[in-house]
């Protein structure tokens, strides 16, 4: 395995994307492709958490995949900054898919609470014409072929995350048409990839109903989703394993640390075959 940093620029924002890119070998075959996870950390769009970064992408390094983290540009930037910085990052992938060996028609967005809403995001604006416009790259270039959400930030409604939206907007926090727009669960559209989701029903901070709330906009769009409520955990788990606890032991759960198996198994039965270290 290698790591490169790649920035990414947009017209005045720069993220920078580390990748964790498994070695060709001619024992493995060197002509094999694998599935990339690009990881999209949580931190309520006013920082991005180092315990849902690396970590998790050298889990997905150890399931066989290959894995990336978005380190994306948080407050004082707003929307749609993240988004663009996400939908580059996905067209990077894609078009150097050859040179890295990625399956280009896996590329796994892997978000983790507001983390989440900016994998979402990606989801459902896709192929609209607002988001070309914007990054100048087609509608297939930007494409999320699979979304991994975890305890996502979804709704600007009743259950909101407020803090995750008001630095996602900033003055324009209270604009009722911008906070449409970034409730995703009234953006879905059977254009949407298939999703892989998890939530605790004991998180206190971005509640179930985010997910709920998510997962019934998909059901009535047709969109193929895999949903998991864990009983016990509070927000921001990650692993939910001691290798990202943050020292007091709150974050350990056994219950929901079989989420990434889970989570290498779905992307396996979706795209017809096996994950590539299961």
């Amino acid at each position: 395995m290698f790591s490169e940093t790649i920035p990414i620029r947009t017209d005045h924002t720069t993220a920078r994307l580390t990748a964790y890119f498994q070695d060709a070998s001619p024992e493995l075959g060197l002509d094999r492709k694998r599935p990339v996870v690009l990881i999209c950390p949580g931190g309520g769009y006013g920082f991005v958490s180092d315990r849902e970064a690396e970590p998790v992408a050298l889990r997905m390094c150890g399931m066989g995949f290959h894995a990336c983290v978005l380190r994306y540009s948080v407050s004082p930037e707003i929307f749609p900054a993240a988004l663009w910085e996400l939908a580059a990052s996905v067209a990077w992938l894609r078009q150097h898919s050859e040179e890295y060996h990625i399956d280009a028609d896996k590329i796994v967005v892997c978000g983790f609470s507001a983390g989440a809403h900016l994998a979402g995001c990606l989801g459902v604006f896709w192929n609209r014409d607002f988001l070309r416009e914007l990054t100048g790259f087609s509608a297939e270039e930007m494409k999320p072929d699979r979304l991994i959400l975890s305890y996502p930030v979804v709704t600007s409604g009743t259950f909101a995350h407020r803090g995750s939206f008001d630095n996602l907007l900033g003055d324009d926090c209270r604009n009722a048409e911008k906070l449409e727009l970034l409730s995703l669960e009234k953006q879905v559209t059977p254009a949407m990839p298939p999703v892989f989701l998890w939530h605790t029903f004991a998180d206190d901070a971005v509640p179930v109903e985010n997910s709920l709330l998510l997962a019934q906009a998909m059901r009535e769009a047709g969109v193929a989703f895999e949903l998991h409520i864990f009983p016990e955990g509070g927000h921001g788990l990650s692993l939910a394993d001691a290798q990202t606890d943050n020292g007091t032991g709150t974050q350990i759960v056994p219950e929901c640390a079989v989420w990434p198996a889970l989570a290498a198994d779905w992307i396996g039965r979706e795209s017809g075959k096996a994950a590539p270290g299961i």
